[in-house]
């Protein structure tokens, strides 16, 4: 009997490092795209004010009660066990899942009861710049909200199987379904329920997150069931998973501390940094996680067979591909911050005021995308070769310059020993409320950037060879892209003196002028110089064109 042609699609075996990373940018984007569209519902309906800070805030506790636990069962931990395991038969497989999965939900349920009975305290504790009022509304939502992070964590057991199998399509369709279900709360839910009704659609996004993965472990022939677990086993697996536990830790306790210092500084500032930062996340998604997931098993499996030589090549080559789209990327976003989020997020309760801040504080956060991707490549390549202290002292080290930076910023600012006004002038937000919400995206940059220089550092002292490697492709790209931006700006300017930003269409004509000339001055000044990278971009591209040509012409021939 023969599969629909949906299946057959979303079951395909992907492999190779350049077409899985474009398969999984192409899912990516459709993810974003979904969580762009969750966004715009949020922005129109409710701007940035107190409905979205409080939603906002209540999602940061499960979020990192998830990544905290779920880490410590990690998928990148786990993709090795699979391996070996597929290697002995079915059973294995089936055998290692269940005791995951029975470790995994009996420590979340035990967690989240506790985070259940105490959320009162918590809420006080953490969201303190919150009114009493605000605070009483958070409880209920964090409540709902904290099993979220059960349907999140189990997909995630199953992702580490579809991801060894090759089935990538498969693994990055789930956050399109997770970013669906947020919306249906927010169209649905929410006029029935209030701010629970959002969180509710949240559970929602995580079950369909699940119900994607889970049919293809169960057309495997494996069951979850809940086992009394190999203790030797969970232990290896946990043990190994703990450094990278806690450094998710840290970087989850930045977050929530960042997110904390924004409810001290005016009513909208915590939905403000958290639509700045989702935007920001969409290009980091595209490029650093993309090629950071699709190197990750090859890394593992070269370091494993001892060929460092080629292990050190697949770091240099993913490292060298986030920085040649990175880099334009940055500078095509802080050149046209106001027109991508007047677009994306401009419209009903989502005010002028709303759109600038946003914009600016999205370019600072921008200006660290070369350093984040690089932080998820060699965090990933630390895992691959065993070596996951290594990126959770680093990690641990930026968080505390992180913090401390953020905390000292805002001090010195409220002191008046700070420029703040000039700072607000130079990202044209001056007499826009919340401009030092400038400073905590600033903090975080610095600190990520350093994580990354001491990761870049670690490697070239390790494997070396790295910087050397990089040194060109930065070259090319910089160039490229200072004349993108220059190109970019220059046309902006230009289209205004003809047409004001009064409407939608103005200011998507303003953006998609300015950075059309941008891309075309970026794409013929690498054509021109015969860009590596460009090449090998195009080369793939035309390649998977033809394999899915080639695909769908005997799908047709085998229909008829």
């Amino acid at each position: 009997m023969v599969r629909p042609r949906m299946l057959r699609f979303l079951h395909r075996e992907v492999r190779g490092l350049h077409e899985a990373a474009y398969v999984l940018a192409v899912f990516t984007l459709c993810a974003q795209v979904m969580a762009l569209v969750r966004d715009r519902v949020f922005a129109h309906t409710f701007g940035v004010g107190e409905t979205l800070d409080v939603f906002y805030a209540a999602f940061r506790i499960p979020d990192a009660l998830y990544v905290i636990l779920a880490s410590c069962v990690s998928l990148f931990v786990l993709i090795p066990f699979f391996e070996e395991a597929e290697r002995r038969g079915t059973a294995e497989v089936q055998k290692l899942l269940s005791d995951m999965f029975t470790f995994f939900s009996g420590a979340l349920i035990v967690c989240a009861g506790v985070a259940f009975f105490f959320a009162p305290q918590l809420v006080t504790l953490l969201y303190g710049g919150f009114s009493a009022e605000m605070q009483e509304v958070l409880v209920p939502v964090v409540r709902v909200l904290l099993l979220q992070p059960l349907f999140l964590g189990v997909s995630n057991l199953c992702a580490a199987y579809v991801q060894v199998r090759g089935r990538f399509i498969l693994y990055a369709t789930a956050p399109i379904l997770y970013n669906v279900g947020i919306v249906l709360g927010s169209l649905i839910l929410y006029p029935h329920l209030g701010v629970v009704g959002l969180a509710w659609g949240v559970v929602l996004g995580a079950a369909l997150h699940l119900s994607i993965q889970l049919p293809f472990i169960v057309r495997e022939g494996i069951r979850l069931r809940v086992v009394w677990p190999n203790c030797r086993r969970v232990r290896s697996v946990v043990l190994l998973s703990l450094p990278r536990a806690a450094t998710l830790s840290a970087q989850q306790v930045v977050l929530i501390v960042l997110v904390s210092l924004a409810t001290y500084v005016t009513v909208g500032a915590v939905a403000s940094f958290t639509f700045a930062w989702n935007l920001a996340s969409v290009p980091l998604a595209l490029i650093g996680v993309s090629y950071s997931v699709a190197a990750f098993p090859k890394l593992a499996k070269l370091h494993s067979n001892g060929e460092r030589g080629a292990y050190r090549d697949l770091i240099s080559t993913a490292a060298q591909q986030i920085i040649f789209w990175a880099l334009p990327v940055t500078v095509l976003f802080v050149v046209l911050r106001a027109q991508i989020v007047r677009v994306l997020l401009g419209s009903g309760a989502f005010d002028w005021d709303a759109t600038m801040m946003t914009g600016a504080v999205l370019a600072v956060l921008v200006l660290s995308l070369i350093a984040q991707g690089l932080v998820v490549l060699f965090v990933r390549a630390c895992y691959a070769a065993g070596k996951t202290a290594v990126p959770f002292v680093l990690t641990a080290v930026s968080a505390c310059v992180t913090i401390t930076t953020a905390y000292w910023l805002l001090v010195a600012a409220a002191a008046g020993s700070l420029p703040l006004d000039s700072v607000a002038a130079i990202m044209r937000v001056s007499g826009v409320p919340g401009s030092e919400l400038l400073l905590i995206a600033a903090a975080f940059s610095l600190g990520v950037t350093l994580n990354a220089l001491l990761l870049l550092i670690y490697f070239e002292y390790s494997v070396g060879g790295i910087v050397r490697a990089l040194a060109p492709t930065t070259t090319r790209s910089l160039i490229a892209s200072f004349a993108a931006g220059t190109a970019s700006y220059m046309t902006l300017q230009l289209v205004t003196l003809v047409l004001p930003q009064d409407t939608f269409l103005t200011v998507f004509a303003h953006g998609a002028l300015a950075g059309a000339a941008g891309i075309g001055t970026w794409y013929v000044l690498l054509r021109l110089v015969q860009s590596p990278e460009l090449n090998a971009a195009l080369r793939t591209l035309r390649r998977h064109m033809n394999k899915t040509r080639i695909a769908a012409t005997r799908g047709s021939i085998g229909e008829s």
